[in-house]
């Protein structure tokens, strides 16, 4: 019992909690009753879930094992990779936040793009540089490059020993995750631009690439990557072993998100296509050529 009750910890992402929440709370006393009325359902307790998971993942004796465990460190990252974004993406709370902001305009906008929520707010710079991360394709290869680059011997050390670089890892982690599911899940005024068969590959792909990357560390290696995890004082698992473990969990969690995730989507296509062979054919462009791969923004 004493691994639930105790090691829990503040962090500055409390701060960063509370402040979201204010935030919100603030920009929905601004939106027009309806629109408040619809984000005060199920919106705004998947975004509260969210924060709550954040918290958790870090504040928690989570946060305190994975210092000590690797495949803590990966239940870590799962949670902030997959978890947390989704929850926030789904809450969709860019409408109550953009209000926050702007006032009055932005409740009085109409739905659209990501230009028209919080990115007029943003000074030019960053609103391009938005825009260029949320492109559909552009935010996988994101998502799939941070996942891969703070699995790596060098940058994962680093994290463990610094506290400045394990805060960016988490950012980083959060940040690629939001863009991510930003292409699968429905987050108005954003727009998902992906086409479901697009959708359907990208998400087979991922997979396939947490499949190497869980491969590589538990299957294809015969010794542990991290120098961080060597000799943890207290720790008798052995570092190889902790690695497999972590191995593992990233092998069967990456099915856990990745099966009812492709679940939605290929629903999505069956009823654009009317049967699921047709959708299988068109995940694997062996359709017309109206189901080629193409970004259609």
């Amino acid at each position: 019992m004493s691994y639930l009750t105790s090691h829990w910890s503040f962090s500055g992402f409390v701060i960063v909690a509370l402040v979201l929440a204010a935030w919100y709370e603030a920009g929905l006393a601004r939106l027009p009753t309806a629109e408040r009325a619809a984000h005060r359902g199920i919106r705004s307790v998947l975004f509260y879930g969210g924060l709550l998971v954040l918290l958790l993942t870090i504040c928690s004796p989570i946060g305190y094992w994975a210092y000590r465990y690797f495949f803590m460190h990966m239940v870590q990252h799962l949670l902030l990779m997959f978890a947390v974004p989704s929850l926030i993406v789904a809450a969709a709370p860019w409408r109550p936040l953009a209000a926050a902001v702007r006032g009055g305009s932005a409740a009085r906008q109409g739905a659209g793009g990501p230009d028209e929520v919080l990115v007029e707010s943003a000074p030019g710079p960053v609103a391009r540089l938005f825009g260029l991360a949320a492109r559909p394709w552009v935010s996988v290869a994101i998502f799939n490059i941070v996942m891969i680059a703070w699995h790596l011997p060098a940058p994962l050390d680093a994290a463990e020993r610094n506290g400045a670089v394990h805060t960016l890892m988490y950012c980083t982690f959060l940040a690629a995750g939001v863009l991510f599911w930003l292409q699968y899940i429905g987050s108005p005024p954003f727009r998902m631009r992906m086409q479901p068969a697009q959708q359907a590959g990208s998400l087979l792909l991922t997979n396939v690439v947490m499949w190497i990357l869980a491969m590589a560390m538990g299957i294809l290696t015969n010794n542990s990557w991290y120098t961080a995890y060597d000799h943890v004082p207290g720790v008798t698992l052995p570092a190889f072993a902790d690695q497999q473990i972590g191995a593992g969990i990233l092998w069967i969690c990456g099915d856990f998100w990745a099966i009812p995730a492709m679940i939605v989507v290929v629903r999505r296509l069956i009823a654009e296509d009317g049967s699921l062979a047709s959708a299988v054919d068109r995940i694997f462009s062996r359709g017309t050529e109206r189901y080629q791969w193409t970004n259609k923004s």
